[in-house]
């Protein structure tokens, strides 16, 4: 637990159920050109947002990211390149045909090296690339939420089911604003800034509000 989050609950009694930050790990699972071919819950454009931003995110707060891909060199296709360049940090897995990552040895192994025990887990689809390795790794011992806006499935369909089984098993659905929230807690920490337009990237309105009071402020300023 880092220090933040132990005088958040020793000073109010808050956090606790709260994802810590220095025990998480964000598993960015096939997000790859094929498969957003298919994605038809959310827009594909939304969803690389929402998932670079994940990604800015881990760099920022220096939370280990880990990546994998199905196939790559077939028509499933190459992961976005927007997850490496905002995550320079991350470390990606082959895998040798597995449809679930948690079905490779060695992706577990890299779970597990970083030492850490909650998983913050996005990818595609979200009904098989993410509920797979999820219900494993919940069913290992490892606290688990899935990040519903930073993953994508063929149907509305398979996105109900999904959360539904994602409820009986114990896994937490949450959403890229929520994260962004939970792991930043504190808008004194010398991050915000930049955790700031992270928020403006995947919530463009609260840009438009961020800039709305920047300009009022210089307003205010020029007429002292």
């Amino acid at each position: 637990m880092n220090p933040t989050k132990k005088s958040i609950i020793a000073s109010t009694g808050g956090g606790a159920a709260l994802i810590d930050a220095s025990d998480a790990v964000i598993l960015l699972l096939d997000h790859q050109a094929g498969l957003f071919q298919t994605v038809k819950d959310i827009s594909v454009a939304e969803l690389r947002i929402n998932t670079a931003a994940l990604a800015k995110l881990a760099t920022i707060l220096k939370i280990p990211v880990i990546t994998t891909a199905s196939v790559p060199d077939g028509p499933n296709g190459p992961l976005m390149p927007e997850i490496h360049e905002a995550a320079p940090h991350a470390v990606y897995v082959p895998r040798k045909g597995e449809i679930s990552a948690w079905d490779n040895e060695l992706f577990v192994q890299t779970v597990k090296d970083t030492g850490r025990k909650t998983l913050v887990i996005a990818g595609v689809w979200t009904s098989v690339c993410v509920m797979f390795p999820a219900l494993d790794a919940k069913a290992a011992g490892y606290n688990v939420y899935a990040v519903v806006d930073a993953s994508g499935d063929p149907t509305e369909f398979a996105s109900r089911i999904t959360l539904a089984r994602f409820a009986q098993a114990g896994i937490i659905p949450t959403s890229v604003n929520a994260v962004v929230c939970e792991f930043q807690r504190n808008w004194t920490r010398p991050e915000a800034a930049q955790i700031g337009q992270i928020y403006g990237e995947f919530a463009p309105n609260y840009r438009a509000v961020f800039e709305s009071y920047q300009k009022a402020q210089e307003v205010v300023l020029k007429k002292k």
